[in-house]
């Protein structure tokens, strides 16, 4: 799972709404005869948020509330409908809320991972709204600040930063110099131009704006703009990179004391705030940091879950990437088998156990649990099962039963993810 200011894990929801559409495109036909918004939560299998999400905030009283306020689908990022509308609406980073209006035009966004104080606060703001985006550009031209915000905001949950900085310097030269004295808009600047020096290659200035970002109190995202603080920043010289982490070392580890490991945590993604001052501690040569920071994490994952891997699984998953973090090969080992009896109804475990096993040149002990998961998988995620049990059956001299599972599983997924079964192609003909 990459780890970026926009890359995060997928939510799903917790609670099932009656009649569920079949698509997207029936939901959207149900919100306009029910004159209602339409809110699409976009959700898979692999993604550790969703564990979270589920189990955490879409639930209990306002999720029922939500059901009732707007039409909910919840979309299968693997399926080709999932797929086609990922791209349509842009959402290139997961977990992704979109709310369209009857017609279909979006009226605001959430990313990732979200205590449940904060998600139902700002998906009512959205669904309350009437404005769409373009009515948003149009009153920030007229010189609304909060809309100059919001706009900025949107093209952030897009990861567009060229194209939202381009906008921003359409406005009237008054409108800009009002929004430049505001302390919302010169953050959502800084981060699109983060953004937009990370899209360009631009390492000098990625760090700037990771700098300029980092200065300010951004909470919960400190990680992954520490994240992209340490991409840029791989090439400087060593003295001068440790001059650029060593400031975020300290305020990661105040993170965590302040907000992960209390009783109840500020930030919903624990593991990325982890994961990045392991990261940080490791690109300033402190390896004795680095192991106490996953140690920690690890002995607080097992204390929390007692043994008992199905109480919740983002907190197993977590688990499961701290060791492999911590390169704790044989505990992960024993883990795995006990996460696919935990959660045996995806092929999510069985994959990610085949798939380590045979990166580890195990592909004897890969291949079964490969298969297991090839019984579970569908769309897009069949694909990328198939692709590595061919690569263990070529490992085990069964070329041929590699060709067969690539000619079963292209009969099963037809032309969909055209990119995917390229893959699987080239991998058999190598």
């Amino acid at each position: 799972m990459m780890r970026t200011p926009l890359l995060f894990a997928l939510a799903v929801a917790g609670a099932s709404h009656a009649a569920a559409p079949a698509n997207v495109d029936a939901a959207l036909a149900k919100a306009k005869r029910a004159h209602q918004p339409l809110l699409l939560d976009f959700s898979a299998p692999w993604c550790y948020s969703c564990y979270f999400m589920e189990t955490h905030v879409l639930n209990g009283t306002e999720w029922d509330a939500l059901g009732r306020k707007a039409v909910v689908a919840a979309v299968d990022a693997d399926s080709p409908d999932g797929a086609a509308w990922m791209k349509k609406l842009a959402v290139k980073a997961l977990p992704a809320y979109v709310v369209l209006d009857e017609q279909g035009s979006e009226l605001g966004r959430i990313l990732a991972e979200q205590p449940r104080a904060k998600f139902y606060p700002m998906i009512d703001r959205i669904i309350a709204g009437s404005n769409t985006l373009d009515a948003l550009k149009q009153q920030a031209a007229g010189g609304s600040i909060e809309a100059v915000a919001a706009v900025l905001g949107a093209f952030q949950a897009r990861d567009a930063g060229k194209d939202g900085l381009a906008w921003y310097g359409t406005l009237p030269a008054q409108v800009r110099a009002n929004a430049d004295k505001d302390p919302t808009v010169t953050l959502q600047r800084d981060r699109l131009d983060l953004s937009r020096a990370r899209a360009q290659d631009d390492h000098a200035g990625a760090i700037a704006a990771a700098r300029r970002v980092l200065a300010g109190d951004i909470g919960c995202d400190r990680p992954y703009v520490v994240d992209a603080l340490l991409e840029a920043s791989e090439k400087q010289p060593k003295a001068e990179r440790a001059a650029l982490l060593q400031p975020q070392r300290a305020a990661l580890e105040a993170m965590l004391a302040r907000d992960i490991y209390v009783a109840t945590p500020a930030c919903a993604d624990q593991r990325s705030a982890v994961v990045t001052t392991a990261d940080v501690d490791a690109a300033l040569g402190d390896a004795a940091a680095e192991k106490a920071v996953l140690d920690r994490a690890i002995a607080d994952a097992r204390r929390r879950l007692g043994g008992d891997y199905g109480k919740d699984r983002n907190l197993a998953d977590n688990l499961r990437v701290y060791l492999a973090r911590a390169h704790r090969e044989a505990e992960l080992d024993a883990l795995y088998p006990k996460l696919v009896a935990a959660w045996p109804d995806d092929y999510v475990y069985p994959y990610r156990f085949g798939r380590s096993l045979l990166e580890r040149k195990r592909a004897a002990e890969a291949l079964p649990w490969l298969e297991k998961a090839a019984d579970k998988a569908y769309g897009e995620n069949r694909l990328g099962v198939a692709l590595y049990r061919v690569k263990a059956l070529k490992a085990l001299g069964r070329r041929d039963d590699a060709k067969q599972v690539v000619a079963e599983v292209l009969e099963q997924n037809g032309q969909w993810f055209p990119e995917q079964v390229a893959k699987l192609k080239a991998e058999l003909a190598s």
